[in-house]
């Protein structure tokens, strides 16, 4: 497969980046995918404990990747977390070649991360962000689409449209998420203008991934219309329909405020979901592709299932 600027970017083989999912986007994960030759993706979070030194927890996970992979991986920091400030001391410290940020204004941390000759791609969901965080210095923008799974943007633009505009709109690398699970994706999204993908729904429902096996299979049980947006005047998020879903679509059909929509998600509830396996009270998050997720696999089966399918589905374009 052809090399593009994000694979020399990221130093991988393969233009795949593991998303980096809250809660489950643990150091066995991101180890397992950057061994199959794409970009694995560390989450600060990623199975840590109640009360957990969270600076600690992510210096934790990247010791632990080290010890599993000697090909590079990357850390996503998510730029409203109050422990952001010491994520990026800890990307720095650590020699991390790469980090996604999301969430946020890319002004806060790009500098200092590019100073310390850290890559930084940042996740955006529309032209004007992306046009506004290559203003800053970013080294690529992650187009993500309102089929991804978890938080999204509130413009719902999918990534069928976002990532050509995108592409025309900044002289940066674009990378296209949300809604892709297979090879047809990775063509389809290179079609598009971009030059790599970021999966993450995909990545969740595997062997390595330290999600409960109670969120994975409702990833692998789930169909086309398996997965809902909730909480759109809060900040709208994709999560597996379910008990919570329909209870939060019910208060917002009855009118919910976002500050009545908050206090009854409250902060724990991904968590819940996510490491618990309680998705009557916790939310799963869950990208629109699921209904293509038919088994529970390992990390390379997913990269390998995207990258050795590109010859088949180019073979079978025709379009002269």
């Amino acid at each position: 497969m052809k090399k593009t600027r994000i694979c020399e970017l990221a130093g991988i083989e393969y233009p795949i980046i593991q998303g980096g999912m809250t809660w489950v986007a643990n150091a066995e994960l991101a180890a397992a995918v950057s061994n199959a030759g794409a970009l694995g993706i560390i989450s600060a979070n990623a199975g840590a404990p109640y009360n957990a030194d969270m600076k600690e927890h992510l210096r934790a996970q990247i010791k632990r990747a080290r010890s599993l992979t000697d090909k590079p991986f990357g850390v996503n920091i998510p730029l409203v977390y109050p422990d952001s400030p010491k994520f990026v001391d800890v990307v720095i410290e650590e020699g991390i070649p790469v980090v996604t940020t999301s969430a946020g204004n890319p002004q806060l941390y790009t500098p200092r991360l590019k100073e310390a000759g850290v890559k930084v791609f940042q996740v955006v969901a529309s032209v004007r962000h992306a046009r506004k965080a290559e203003s800053v210095g970013v080294d690529a923008v992650i187009a993500e689409g309102y089929e991804a799974g978890g938080h999204n943007g509130p413009d719902e633009l999918t990534t069928f449209v976002l990532v050509p505009q995108m592409a025309d709109a900044v002289s940066i690398p674009v990378v296209a998420a949300g809604g892709i699970a297979d090879a047809r994706g990775l063509v389809a999204a290179f079609a598009l203008g971009a030059e790599a993908v970021q999966m993450g729904t995909a990545f969740v429902a595997t062997h390595e991934c330290v999600a409960h096996p109670t969120y994975k299979q409702a990833i692998v049980d789930a169909n086309d219309v398996g997965s809902v947006i909730t909480a759109r005047k809060l900040g709208p998020a994709r999560i597996v329909k379910g008990e919570l879903a329909f209870k939060i679509l019910q208060m917002e059909a009855e009118g919910a405020s976002a500050e009545e929509l908050e206090a009854f998600i409250g902060p724990g509830r991904a968590r819940l979901g996510s490491l618990e396996g309680d998705l009557v009270e916790g939310e799963g998050y869950c990208g629109a592709i699921a209904g293509l997720i038919k088994q529970i696999v390992s990390a390379a089966e997913v990269v390998e299932r995207v990258v050795g399918g590109v010859p088949s589905v180019l073979g079978r374009l025709d379009l002269a």
